[in-house]
């Protein structure tokens, strides 16, 4: 069925996906001569960069999830329909979800990108990922639920697989994770579980290269391990996670870690839409695109951020898979459009301007570097902060999350932890299956 929407005469954009990149370009569109259409399978956008937090229960996960009506409630010309987009006839010039069909003029493929387990089908089933507000859920559950069985254990051996905790990939997400698990440890589970020997925790952040964060400098990288170990964290480098069994995480280099939970951060994937022509995806799973994010030889489809790759002289590879690329990318994509449409200009070729990177390690301890300008330590932690609260979406979810980080700073407690929903491993890892085998296409 078609879905109709008022006033078709204007230009129909549709956007998929209400992330970074595809917020950013409808809010340029706001109050312009086109008709705007978001779609995306939940109704709300999510702040990944804090999804740890909700994960670590320092945040509640409406602090970092805000409705997508909501954002745009005052623009007549944008609007919002919910749904998992499962194909795109370009010929046509429609998009498939639900079983209706939505036409456009330009579509914009703003799908960001799924956990990326390199084909590993032990991993996708078995590991703990992190890529969404449920899955931060699901691993605060897991990770709760490990604590109230280790009481319930008399044999030493699975006491330790339920205390134990290793994370893959010391990226920001894996080193920001880490040092939350770390202050765990070191001052509200002892709390909580007085019953538990809690010097037999061990948290273990394993990374394939030879440094933690290595999008830093050498030096800031190196105080990161610092600051990890400081806080009781394990840091493994030079390896790399090949699979979990069981209670026991296997590795490149034959010494197995006994832990039952790991918690997968090494990587991403593009999440493209079925429907591009043949050619189109790479094997990143990220959709080729030119200098103006048009999909290649696609006069009317735009990809942006994660699932896209703009393939450079300085990006080879295409752009990082991060937020700043994406909220650039999106500026550029709907500033052309709108000359397009209103002037019949000429495309602008897309140039990225790195604005750096930072990652906290725990109270008080962050690490900035925007070109030359490199620092760590208390001032990068409240510079940390301050870039965090001012991209939140909503005034609500600022005050929210200012207030619980304040109440952080000045307590050592952290948030509530709440089991709301049982995690069932086996009924997971079923589902994980059936999703695995439906990707390679094994019927």
């Amino acid at each position: 069925m078609l879905i109709e929407i008022p006033d078709r005469k204007k230009a129909r954009i549709v956007i998929i996906g209400g992330g970074f990149g595809g917020i950013q370009v409808a809010k340029v569109f706001k109050k312009k001569e086109v008709q705007v259409v978001i779609v995306d399978k939940n109704n709300y956008h999510t702040f990944q960069p804090l999804m740890y937090q909700v994960a670590t229960s320092a945040l509640e996960a409406e602090s970092i999830a805000y409705p997508i009506r909501k954002i745009f409630n005052k623009s007549k010309n944008i609007f919002f329909r919910l749904g998992e987009v499962k194909n795109i006839d370009h010929e046509k010039k429609v998009i498939e979800f639900n079983n209706d069909t939505l036409e456009y003029d330009y579509l914009i493929i703003a799908s960001g990108a799924r956990t990326n387990y390199f084909g590993n089908e032990g991993l996708t089933i078995s590991a703990m990922p992190m890529k969404s507000i449920l899955e931060s859920l699901d691993l605060r559950t897991v990770l709760l639920q490990n604590f109230e069985h280790a009481l319930l254990i008399n044999n030493e051996r699975k006491k330790q697989g339920m205390l134990n905790v290793v994370i893959a990939g010391a990226g920001p997400t894996g080193v920001e994770l880490a040092g939350a698990l770390g202050e765990l440890k070191r001052s509200v589970f002892p709390k909580d579980y007085p019953e538990l020997d809690l010097s037999k925790m061990n948290i273990y952040l394993v990374q394939s290269g030879d440094r933690v964060l290595p999008m830093l400098s050498p030096k800031l990288s190196a105080k990161a391990k610092k600051y990890l170990e400081n806080l009781g964290v394990t840091v493994v480098l030079n390896t790399r996670v090949l699979d979990i069994f069981g209670d026991y995480v296997q590795t490149n280099t034959g010494k197995d870690i006994i832990a039952k939970t790991l918690i997968w951060t090494a990587g991403v994937t593009g999440n493209p839409v079925n429907g591009l022509p043949d050619g189109t995806i790479n094997k990143g799973d990220r959709i080729r695109v030119d200098e103006y994010n048009q999909v290649k030889n696609m006069n009317d489809i735009f990809a942006i951020g994660d699932v896209a790759c703009m393939e450079t002289e300085d990006y080879p590879n295409g752009h990082p898979q991060i937020a700043p690329a994406a909220i650039q990318q999106g500026i550029q994509v709907a500033k052309n459009l709108l000359n397009k449409i209103n002037y019949n200009r000429d495309f602008k070729p897309f140039k990225y301007k790195d604005k750096g990177a930072m990652a906290t390690v725990g109270k008080n301890k962050a690490l900035v570097q925007v070109g030359n300008f490199k620092i760590s330590g208390f001032i990068a932690w409240l510079m940390w902060m301050a870039v965090h609260l001012m991209s939140l979406i909503g005034f609500r979810n600022k005050v929210v999350t200012m207030f619980n980080w304040m109440k952080n700073y000045f307590s050592t407690d952290a948030g509530m932890r709440l089991i709301i929903t049982h995690f069932d491993l086996q009924e997971e890892k079923r589902k994980r299956r059936k999703e695995f085998e439906n990707r390679q296409g094994i019927k």
